[in-house]
């Protein structure tokens, strides 16, 4: 192994949380390298681009640098703009799409992390690659057609046209309304009996209102049975209905790579959480000098933790290592 790839610290993902990694690793003199699949806050990057956080601004700050808004709450874009400002004024090492393919055991108790460009060895390995990868499927026939997408971006390319829009959490809120408001005939399918109740306070009585009022339709405990080119098939409890359809969004929400963990030996609970093993105080798994931080702490339940109360993994991290 060339020396030039030898480090203290190997961070896997370049979100939020692996760069409050970074951060404290820089502050604490380690030799580390940042390795994300995608661009910076790859994650953040393809949420809607007129996402408004639920937090405020202060809340997601890292490393002691003030994140400075034009109001409360950020939007998507001003969290790209911070998080790539934090990374260049901190010159962090990050190396950008490239994929880490695995990680393995070496001889010398340190480890061995294969990308889809190089290899890497470390005694530590930080796992921070969030959960916005893997997106939940349908399984139903036509998911794969064109006309089909679970990232939703821009609200002006659905203007005019039939849209119907799956799901009633943040996303499928978000979407419906933009959408609407660019002049589309928006249709949400909602598998359950109402809007979800982790809706952004302010957008969930909009889409109440604008459902009630029938600016936007709405069949509850609904799912759809089939996609087709030019309309899509719902089960509903008025019976089987054929919508007429140019664009499906499906904001059915996302999945943590749990495969990838499993895969390097990292023991996951035996119920449907599939949460990790991880030292609550340091955030060590059962693979000595593999630590996990940020959303992937949780396993399915990707609700139960957001950038706010998952930057102080970085320093509980960095600090277990530090003493080994």
């Amino acid at each position: 192994m060339n020396q030039a790839n030898l480090y203290d610290v190997i961070i896997i993902g370049a979100g939020p949380i692996g760069i409050a990694c970074a951060l404290a690793c820089n502050k604490n003199n380690l030799h580390y390298l940042v390795i994300e699949k995608g661009c910076l806050v790859n994650s953040l990057y393809n949420y809607p681009q007129n996402m408004t956080f639920f937090s405020t601004s202060e809340k997601l700050e890292i490393g002691n640098i003030p994140f400075v808004c034009t109001n409360a709450k950020p939007t998507r874009n001003e969290a790209l703009e911070y998080y790539r400002r934090v990374a260049k004024v901190a010159n962090l090492n990050v190396r950008l799409f490239e994929e880490v393919i695995t990680v393995s055991d070496q001889k010398n108790n340190s480890y061995l992390v294969e990308t889809n460009k190089g290899n890497y060895s470390s005694k530590n390995i930080i796992i921070s690659t969030g959960f916005h990868d893997i997106p939940y499927l349908l399984n139903i026939p036509g998911e794969n057609l064109p006309k089909v997408t679970h990232y939703y971006k821009d609200p002006h390319f659905y203007a005019f046209q039939n849209i119907i829009v799956v799901g009633a959490n943040n996303s499928a809120v978000d979407a419906a309304l933009e959408t609407w408001r660019k002049g589309a005939n928006v249709t949400m399918i909602i598998q359950n009996e109402t809007i979800g109740t982790r809706v952004k306070y302010w957008a969930r009585p909009d889409i109440i209102n604008r459902i009630e009022e029938g600016s936007i339709k709405a069949y509850y405990n609904s799912t759809i049975k089939e996609i087709k080119e030019t309309s899509v098939i719902i089960n509903s409890p008025q019976g089987i209905i054929d919508i007429p359809n140019d664009w499906v969004i499906a904001a059915t929400g996302y999945q943590p790579n749990l495969t990838f963990l499993e895969k390097i030996g990292i023991v996951l609970s035996d119920d449907a959480i599939k949460k990790p093993y991880y030292d609550e105080q340091t955030h060590e798994t059962n693979k000595k000098g593999i630590y996990l931080a940020g959303v992937i702490c949780g396993g399915i339940n990707t609700h139960s933790l957001f950038i706010e109360n998952s930057i102080e993994h970085a320093n509980k991290i960095v600090m277990a290592i530090m003493k080994n």
